[in-house]
């Protein structure tokens, strides 16, 4: 075949069914590659989370203590834990905890955010941000050791600061309305960190131009955030709520390490209640039925916030 041929051969259009089966063939990788990315996070959400909560709905109707075969009891788990005294105070514990600590750890990183949003160095921002970061860093049981001699009634080094203005010795952690104070303080102090790099980004992504207009209207300070900047802040708002209420609900940590749930069960937790029937009672069938309850309530929730957002988060 001479070169003029083999010109006029390579020339020739393609056949159009085979234009469909090339791309057919394309499509197949694309969706083949995806899968394969997909595949391992897949794997683990069904693994970790979807199989351990359809084996707490099934366990939380049986009794069991990992010793005995398992028995099944119906409903009699759920009756139980309406009916403990311990267990309705942890929900009310729990509840109390997360509107205020929420509450509070929103404010102080907005507050922060919009604070070093303003007119300041570079570096000194930088420093700020590492900050107000690290403590979300650290282990929060270790924060919690910390924190407990800290506030120490005796020896602890906050006592002794304000001993120093002749404030007499506050029983942090073992007072009932100081010991949820206390717990709260730590556990805001130690999260914070996280909203305010929300904020610092959603911030960050509003256009100048807008603070601009609002001060030529005449909107400066309270007004000028109250205005323009929570309406245009409002979806970084929603996510950093869900985040904040999510978490709050399931603290552990530091109401374990500080208090011990004490005093009484001032600070006792829904998780404190999980872990307690769960390994020290072995009693995993009550603490299957208030786990299941707890992931009810986050849902319900969680469901609700996002039903709000719809009259209250405002997107550019």
């Amino acid at each position: 075949m001479t070169n003029t041929q083999v010109r006029e051969v390579s020339s020739r259009p393609t056949s159009p069914a085979a234009v469909p089966a090339r791309r057919t063939v394309r499509d197949r990788g694309a969706r083949l590659l995806a899968t394969l990315f997909l595949a391992p996070t897949v794997v683990g959400i069904v693994v970790f989370t979807v199989v351990p909560i359809i084996g707490s709905v099934v366990l939380s109707l049986f009794h069991w203590n990992v010793i005995d075969p398992p028995r099944f009891a119906s409903g009699a788990n759920y009756r139980t834990m309406f009916s403990d005294s311990t267990v309705l105070v942890s929900f009310r514990n729990t509840l109390f905890f997360m509107v205020v600590a929420v509450a509070l750890q929103l404010l102080i990183a907005l507050s922060l955010a919009i604070t070093l949003n303003g007119r300041m160095p570079i570096w000194l921002r930088s420093v700020f941000r590492s900050a107000f970061f690290f403590p979300l860093v650290l282990s929060a049981a270790s924060i919690s050791v910390v924190m407990k001699y800290l506030f120490n009634q005796d020896f602890g080094v906050v006592n002794w600061l304000i001993g120093l203005v002749g404030v007499a010795p506050v029983p942090w952690l073992t007072s009932e309305h100081a010991a949820m104070a206390t717990v709260i303080l730590v556990y805001v102090w130690q999260q914070f960190g996280f909203s305010f790099l929300l904020f610092v980004g959603g911030l960050n992504n509003i256009p100048k131009e807008i603070h601009e207009a609002a001060a030529l209207d005449g909107a400066t300070g309270l007004r000028k955030h109250l205005a323009v900047t929570l309406p245009l802040l409002s979806p970084t708002l929603l996510v950093a709520s869900v985040v904040g209420i999510i978490n709050a609900l399931q603290v552990f940590e530091q109401p374990y390490v500080l208090t011990d749930g004490g005093p009484g069960d001032a600070t006792r937790t829904v998780v404190m209640v999980i872990y307690e029937r769960a390994f020290e009672q072995l009693n995993f069938g009550e603490a299957s039925a208030v786990g299941v309850l707890l992931f009810a309530l986050i849902m319900a929730v969680t469901a609700v916030q996002f039903r709000l957002s719809r009259r209250f988060v405002h997107y550019q």
